[in-house]
């Protein structure tokens, strides 16, 4: 699905006029020739997010415009897995865990005092996924979701924790691809998806863990969130 190329922290997934759909900063549906994932260095605290990124695509090397995500794990533990018409790539840490359910012992979950997210991403797990169907208006967003429901259960059954606090998914299809109507789990895109997304996720993390443990809780982790509030549940 992708020409992928690493230069100066930066990957770049590379196939010609595909339709991209991010939930990233510059997030929304586009087609460009390419997507980025960056990796930001420590004490990062820019704010002008397209300027930083075309500084860093410049300096990489890379002169294609597209959808980018920033993220605080190195490069090098980006991993790729693909099946059938699906490739996702990943990368994956820990730094920032967001909890659904208390893991503290007085129920607080051990988190710090930031709920909304607001430090820089040290952590994170980036998705790129992409097909080469062309994938009908309603199946893009859905694939986000796919990648989105893989992510989160893979890092439960892994981690214990669905998520970090600045998680995001780019997805991608060919629109000069097989047509396809559909991109849910029960799909041929669905399902590649949702393995390629749980495998490349899978060796990320054993990549970037290999010489240090995963937090087993929020207050192991250098940042994270405490769980949720409990809501008040009605019926309409």
């Amino acid at each position: 699905m992708f020409e992928t190329a690493v230069s100066e922290g930066v990957t770049r997934l590379r196939r010609p006029g595909v339709r991209w759909l991010s939930t990233g900063f510059d997030g929304g549906e586009r087609v460009a020739d390419a997507a980025y994932n960056v990796t930001v260095p420590e004490g990062w605290d820019r704010t002008d997010l397209a300027a930083y990124v075309a500084e860093r695509r410049e300096a990489a090397g890379f002169a294609d415009d597209g959808p980018a995500l920033l993220t605080g794990v190195a490069q090098r533990h980006a991993r790729g897995a693909r099946h059938g018409p699906v490739e996702a790539v990943v990368t994956a840490g820990l730094s920032n865990p967001a909890p659904l359910a208390a893991d503290g012992p007085d129920g607080s979950g051990g988190g710090d005092d930031d709920p909304a997210g607001d430090h820089p991403p040290t952590g994170t797990v980036n998705v790129v996924v992409g097909t080469a169907r062309s994938l009908a208006p309603g199946a893009l967003p859905n694939l986000v979701a796919v990648a989105a429901e893989a992510k989160a259960a893979t890092l439960l059954r892994e981690t214990g924790f669905p998520g970090t606090t600045t998680d995001a998914v780019v997805a991608a299809c060919d629109p000069d691809g097989e047509r396809a109507a559909f991109s849910g789990s029960g799909t041929e895109v669905g399902r590649a998806a949702r393995a390629c997304v749980r495998d490349a996720l899978r060796a990320s993390l054993a990549s970037r863990y290999a010489d240090e443990a995963l937090p087993e809780s929020v207050a192991e982790a250098r940042h994270g969130v405490d769980p949720v509030a409990e809501t008040e549940v009605f019926e309409p």
